[in-house]
Formats: structure tokens, sequence, C-alpha cells
């Protein structure tokens, strides 16, 4: 076997330039079993005879293709497209605009970056009348009747077709159906009786030329079906700088067809795609004229000109305008007469203007419409359906909005909605205030609340839902789209606890720390959107009812109040009030049409319970001759919310609106009792209560409590605790690091030292406040005046002595008066050797600390001063050093002192 693929290649060699002798010589089957060897074996026999495994493989199937006599012609397709990435890199930003355009391309190339790698032709289709038949076809000739044969018979170089008993007949240069009826008649007069069918049982494949400005240009085997856009994706298409509507089909010298490829690609035109012959030329000339055209248009690209071209023409061969087009004011960058270009606007609707010529260079660019609606409604907040609504003539809110149930959302406020509107072409708006609930009642309608609407109107629907957020923020998002708004709430909902999450965090994840930040500050960046970008309708998909804080005062108004801010001018008083004090919703608010005091307490929500009625204080700028001053006026609030015309006044420019409390109000502040009391449990405090008050409601302690010890903690302190252990964390971190960059031989590295941090952030602040219990109760004090969430824990007595620290082992004796300090630390194995002896303190029982006296450590007397309870802790000594340490340390002090006497005795 080996030795036949030997004898294989080696013909190959010999007759790779006659067709006929190596056809002689090497079978098909022989080719085959060559082909199906593995891989390595055949690059193995094609080294050994000193030839190319790619070049015998290819012309092979070249051979091949011959002898079944069928093309099967290999493309080199151009390169990819360049990614988007690449496109985003050279992509132009234009500083007025707000889309990102990317590089055009020129139209059609695009079609050549994928095309087939083969073009043969499939046999199941059926044959063109026309076709031409030439030497190399084969003929499929079946006689039945009185005789029955059947031939596949190829027809000679001498354009001849030798068939059995009938003899020659010339038949080349017919068309396919012209042959099968003249070769019908022919066998029909030499067999009589007999019918006859003619086919095709194979092709011929021919030579021709793709020259010009191809990708690939050359010559190339293709089969007799090809047209000329099978040669062009043959060559690889055209070149970038070749034409795609002027190709010429040359036979014999002579031009017998152009071609122009647009036909196809925009039309679907292939009547110029004729069939090509041997040795037809298809010639590809550089393209002379082009256009650009980008904007808003179907198909933005580079288009190649021929002459008489106009603007119908590119805007046909761009596939028409977009909707979205503004065609009255098209740009067209145009190369003038000394070179520079100049701008010519061209109104696209008069079809004088799109019957202009165009010239090569030009760039036209269709510009976009201003996105502006024209009499439109649009309907913002808690609403189930927002968004823009058709304007009607004498259309009212009960007719946008007419159900409380179907289209307004379970959270909205019905006594506070805005009309923001534009009072003049200028763009100024003026502000009109409503009762939703009053508005959308069918049976008591009220036409003051149910106002008429004009076009362009805003409706703004707030939500009654609070939040602490909405304080803090002061952007408006509304331009973005519901599922970004929740995640941006959500976002703002860990803002509100950012100190909590930096603590828990702070040295032990930076990577969660630094993405919260990036989070935070990306949500502060989304800001200052003007009042036509919040109210463009951009608001889509579902609500969700848990998120109705999107449609807070704060996040709905900002827009508003910038608005009005902005109209401010001399002679224009800013159209802003404010209200403050004992309200739902206290702040800015925009001064509505003949607003008065119920209206303004209605927008910040009413009242709330702690409300003074009887009093409160409006203040409000005053004009005069010498300049502005500032007025008080009093106002009885219960009768202004009672329609009483002279309290319920109206408001002017600036007002401020002060709701006093209730005098001595307070709510409900509970303090909770544990351990040894009569009655333990949760009380209520009035202000001013003190602690021992507290324990005289509380029956007093029982007989086992333990007073000394007992522990009171305070939420204010727990808070106050929790920010100093973020500090103490955060200085600890800057001295750490810098130690570790100026000392060497540190006991521990940077990283150890941050979980240690880690460690320390993560202790549970207590918010102990340290009391004397006994003192307190036995003289009435009141220095201690109780707060909100205070807890007192007294626990059972207790009778032992903790020692812990750096002790041999850690553990607790019974209380002795007669046993100090020392005792105890001796009891539990002595001190450590990393002890620090002179630091050693006592933890009393009530929380305080203590120093134990030298005296007493030394002198060995009982230490009359523990109590039952307290803890002795031996400290760590933090400046301690191993011996070998510290006599290294001490030789080279030591040898530095000698060098440097020596050094003076030199003097």
């Amino acid at each position: 076997m080996i030795h036949f693929i030997r004898l294989l290649i080696s013909l190959f060699i010999v007759f790779t330039c006659s067709f006929s002798s190596f056809a002689a010589q090497i079978s098909q089957q022989q080719i085959e079993q060559f082909k199906n060897l593995p891989k390595a074996q055949q690059q193995l026999l094609a080294q050994s005879m000193g030839v190319d495994l790619d070049t015998v493989l290819g012309q092979i199937s070249d051979n091949n293709n011959q002898q079944t006599k069928l093309s099967s012609t290999q493309v080199m397709p151009r390169p990819q497209a360049e990614s988007d990435e690449e496109k985003q890199e050279d992509a132009i930003v234009f500083e007025n605009d707000t889309e990102l355009l990317k590089p055009l391309e020129r139209f059609g190339m695009d079609v050549f970056a994928n095309a087939p790698s083969t073009f043969s032709p499939t046999m199941d289709i059926a044959i063109p009348k026309h076709y031409i038949l030439g030497v190399g076809d084969q003929l499929s000739i079946q006689i039945y009747g009185k005789e029955n044969a059947e031939y596949v018979l190829p027809i000679s170089r001498e354009g001849n077709i030798l068939i059995p008993n009938v003899g020659p007949i010339k038949i080349v240069g017919l068309a396919f159906e012209e042959m099968k009826q003249f070769l019908a008649e022919k066998i029909q007069q030499r067999i009589i009786g007999v019918n006859v069918v003619v086919s095709l049982a194979e092709l011929r494949s021919m030579r021709i030329f793709v020259l010009g400005d191809a990708y690939k240009p050359g010559p190339y085997t293709l089969s007799s079906l090809s047209s000329v856009t099978h040669a062009i994706f043959a060559a690889g298409g055209v070149s970038d700088i070749g034409s795609l509507r002027n190709i010429e089909v040359k036979r014999a010298g002579k031009v017998v067809q152009k071609v122009d490829l647009y036909d196809l690609l925009i039309s679907g035109d292939s009547s110029s795609d004729i069939l090509l012959q041997s040795g037809d030329v298809v010639f590809i000339p550089t393209q002379s004229q082009s256009v650009s055209i980008l904007g808003e248009v179907r198909r933005p690209a580079i288009y190649e000109l021929k002459a008489g071209d106009n603007f119908n023409n590119i805007i046909e061969m761009a596939g028409g305008l977009l909707p979205s087009a503004y065609p009255q004011s098209t740009m067209v960058e145009r190369y003038n007469e000394q070179s520079l270009r100049n701008i010519i606007n061209v109104d696209l609707t008069d079809s004088k203007a799109r019957a202009k010529l165009l010239k090569s260079g030009d760039y036209i660019r269709v510009l976009k419409s201003s996105g502006m609606y024209e009499q439109s409604i649009t309907v913002i907040g808690a609403v189930s359906r927002p968004g823009k609504y058709q304007w009607q003539q004498g259309l009212k809110i009960a007719d946008l909005l007419p159900s409380l149930d179907t289209h307004i959302l379970p959270s909205a406020d019905l006594s506070y909605g805005l009309i923001v509107r534009q009072k003049d072409k200028a763009r100024n708006i003026e502000v009109l205030q409503f009762n939703l609930a009053k508005a959308l009642n069918k049976s008591t309608s009220d036409p003051v609340e149910n106002l008429t609407l004009l076009p362009n109107d805003k409706l703004l629907i707030f939500s009654n839902v609070t939040k602490s957020v909405d304080e803090k923020i002061s952007l408006d998002e509304l331009a973005y789209t519901q599922e970004q708004l929740f995640a941006k709430e959500r976002q703002q909902a860990k803002v509100s606890f950012k100190e909590k999450s930096f603590w828990q965090q702070y040295g032990g994840n930076a990577s969660q720390l630094s993405a919260d930040t990036n989070a935070t500050e990306e949500a502060e960046r989304l800001v200052n959107q003007s009042l036509v970008q919040i109210t463009s309708g951009a608001l889509d998909g579902e609500i969700d009812i848990r998120e109705m804080g999107l449609f807070s005062r704060p996040r709905l108004l900002a827009p508003v109040l910038r608005k009005l801010r902005q109209q401010g001018a001399s002679g224009q008083p800013i159209q802003l009030v404010e209200v403050d004090g004992q309200v739902k919703f206290p702040g800015i608010y925009p001064l509505a049409k003949n607003a008065k005091i119920s209206d303004l307490l209605s927008a910040a929500g009413g009242v709330k319970e702690s409300a003074y009625l009887a009093r409160a204080e409006i203040t409000r700028n005053a004009l005069t001759v010498e300049g502005a001053t500032k007025i008080s006026l009093d106002v009885d609030l219960g009768l202004a919310l009672k329609e009483n015309k002279d309290f319920n006044i109206a408001l002017q420019s600036k007002d401020r609106l002060n709701v006093h409390k209730i005098p001595a109000w307070s709510e409900n502040h509970v303090v909770e009792l544990r351990g040894e009391f009569v009655f333990p449990g949760k009380y209520t405090i009035r202000r001013g209560e003190t602690l021992a008050d507290l324990v005289i409601k509380a029956g007093g302690l029982t007989e086992y409590a333990h007073p000394d010890a007992s522990v009171f903690t305070r939420q204010k302190l727990k808070e106050l605790e929790q920010k100093n252990l973020i500090k103490l964390a955060s200085d600890l971190r800057i001295e750490m690091a810098s130690k570790s960059l100026t000392e060497k031989g540190t006991s521990a590295s940077y990283d150890d030292a941050q979980k240690l941090l880690a460690d320390i952030t993560n202790v549970e602040p207590i918010g102990r406040l340290v009391i004397d219990l006994p003192h307190l109760m036995a003289a009435n004090n009141t220095e201690v005046l109780l707060e909100g969430g205070d807890v007192l824990f007294v626990p059972t007595k207790k009778n032992s002595i903790n020692v812990i620290g750096q002790v041999q082992v850690g553990s607790s004796h019974l209380y002795n008066s007669a046993m100090s300090a020392e005792d105890y630390i001796l009891q539990s194995g002595g001190i450590k050797k990393r002890a620090d002896a002179e630091r050693i303190y006592v933890i009393s029982a009530g929380g305080s600390i203590k120093m134990v006296e030298n005296n007493n450590w030394f002198a060995g007397t009982a230490d009359n001063s523990l109590k039952p309870g307290d803890t002795i802790v031996v400290p760590l000594d933090s400046e301690y050093m191993s011996d070998l340490t510290l006599w290294s340390t001490a030789t080279q002090i030591i040898y530095n002192s000698a060098v440097a006497v020596a050094a003076i005795n030199g003097i």
C-alpha cells in the first residue's frame, strides 16, 4: 500500500501539468484511498518525496474536479469586519451631540466579508434553456420504445457527440433547449419507432479572469453555470477602492455587459448578472464618486454615485428616512471651488431640492427631530400607568384619571397633587395645586379641584411613604426606567446606614467597602436633569408598591423647585414657600396659584399629632423704601384648616410657616429594668424622671440583688462608642502602616495588624454608663435623668474575684477580705514572663477601674479595696523583648558608646 502511495505522488509530480496523462495512470478510487490516509502518514509520504502536502492535496482536488467536469474553486474571502470594540475606539464624539457616531462603511462591502469557500454548483437544479453547450459537457441520453438504451456521452474537442448506432452529431454552440430538440430529431431519423430523452449529466468547467480592483485579481476556474457575481465572490469581492456599480464583462475584447451590483443589493434585480463563458474577463474599475449619508436614515453608509444621481437616489439607497428624522434642515458638507468645506442646508421635503444633483465627497447628515410632544399630557408619580396621554379640548383631571382603584396606587397621597404648566413662550412655569380625592369623587365633584387641563401640562401624584433617605437626596432620577430607579432606591437605603456598614466592614473586607463607596458616588452623580428630560415619558416597567419612596416629595419636586428658582428675577419673586415644625413633610414647596395656609399644610402632608393649632407663626418679607424687613404673623391653624378667611390667608413669595409643638409634649419613652427588681420589665417614663424614681416605681431591689455590680446602658453612648471604635481603628491603621515602613524587624507584619484591627472593629459596643446605684438610691439623686432606650441590669450577688490576662491560669476565686490582689494572682499560678507587673489594674463590679498600688503589691498586705465581683487584670507588656534581642540591642548601644568615647578622647 505504501509503495502504491509513493507511486501516486511520483506520478503526480511527473504529470502535474498534463491532466490526461494523470487520469490515465491514476484512478479516482486510488486518489480517494490516498485522501483517506491519516494526516500524519500523508505528511510523512509527502516529505519523503520532497513535495508539499497542501500543494499535492490541492492539485489532486483540482484534477479530480476537472475529471468530473465540475469546478470547486477555493475562495479567499476578505477578513471579517472589525469588532465593535475596535469601532468604538475610532468613534467620534461631538461636543454638542449626545449620540456616539461610528465611522461609516462602504455600502455592499459586508456582502463579501462572509463569502462561501467554494462555488460548486448543485446538479439538482434546472439547466437554463439558454445554456450554451461546449466541449467538456456530458449528456445523458435515454432511448426507449422499439429499442432501449442509455448512454452518458461527452462532447468531444471537435464539438461532436458520438452516439452508438447513430454516429457523430455536432451540437457545440447550441442552446440547451435547441440541443434537446435537435438531438431527438436526429436519433429518431436514424432509429425509427423510439422516443428520446436528453439531459445534462455533468457540466464542464471554464477558466475566466477577474481583473481590476478586485480583492484577489487573477484567473479562476468556475462552473459553466457561474455568473458575474460568482466570479466576483471567487475573487473575494472588490477591493476598498473598487467600483460596485460599473463592473464590465468583456468577451473577445468587447464589453458585452455592464453590471451594477446596487441593482442586486438594493432592488434584488439580477437581470444584468449574466452567465459567463470560458475566457471572459470580469473587469472591476476604480470607483470615481461617492457620498456619505448618516443620521436618521435606515441604512447609513458611504454610497457610490453614478452620473445623474440626486438626493432622491441617495435617500432610496439609504433605505429611506426614519420617522424620527427632521428632513427640513438636512446638513450637507460639500467642497467648494477653493477646496474648502462649506455647509448647505437642504429641505428634503421639497421636491425641487430633492432633485438637485449630488457631488462627490458630499457628507449628508439627516438630523433628528426634537423629540418634543405636541398637545400631550404627562402623568408622573404614584399612578398605575405613568406616561404621555392625548390632550383634548375640555379635558379634566377626572377624565384622565377616572378611578382611584384602577388608576391610582394605594400609597398615593390623595390630598396633594400638582399641575406644572407653561405660562409663556419662554417656557416659564406656574404651579396649580389640587386635592386628588375631591377631584376624582364623582358624587361630589369639586370644580375647584377638578381642574381643566391644557396642552403640555404635567401632573405630579405624590406618595405617602416616608423614608429617611428622601431628606438627603437633592437629585432627580425620573428620566430613568423603573428597574433602574428601584436599584437606586435600594442603594440609597444602604447609604442611610452607611455608618453601620462602614463599621462592620472596616478593616475586614476592603473590596466590598470600595464597591459600596463607588455605588454611592454613582448614585450622587446622576443629578441635574432638565424638566423636559424628567417628564419625557421614560418611565416604564411594572411598579413595585414596596418602592413607592420613588414618588416622594423631594424626588418629584426637585426639578420644579429648580425651575422656579431659575425664574426668579428683579420684580419677579421666586414662587417658593417653606413649612417647618410639626408637619409630616417639612421642607420647601412651590407656591401654587392662589395658595393659602391650608394648601401649604396639605402639601406638607398635614400636621402631626403633636402640632399646636392655637398658634403658628408666618415669617414674611416686607419691602419698604428703606429696604427689606422681616415681619411675623400669628395664625390660628385650627381656624385656618376650617377655611376661616381671617386666618387662612393667602401666601406670598418666600413665606415661612412654623408649626409649633404642644408645650411639654413628649412621645412615649420606654426604659427597661432587668435582674433583681421586685417588678422587672419595661416602663414608660415621663420627662425629667430619674433613675432613683424608676427603681422606687419598680418596687426596689430584692434581697439577692448586687447593686454594686449594676450595669446601666444607654443607646446614645452605644452609638458614640461605635464612632470611637471606627476612629481608633483608623488611627491605629495609619500608625501601623507608618511603623511597618520605617522600622525593621517588627514583631508583626502589616497584614497581621490589619486582622487585629478587624477584630477590634468587630467588638460590639455596650454603651455603658458607670454609676453608683446605692449612692443614687440613698440620696434620691437627680443626676441621672432617664432617656428612651435606657436599660438597667442588677445581677444576683456574687462572692468571687476574677483573675484574667497574663497569668498562668485565668480563674475565679472565692472572695476573702484578708487576701490582696497579689494573693489572688499567686492562686492563679502567678504572672507570665511577658506580663506588665507595673500596670496591673482592677475592674470593679460597677465598671470603674483602679490601678493596684505598688506599696500594696510589694508589701503584701491585704487590699481592702477589693470587693466581690471585681476582676483583676494583668496586662501584656507591649515593650517586651526576648533575651537575645535585649542582649543584642544592649551590646550595640555599648559598642556605639565606646566608639563615641574613643572618638572624643582622640580630639
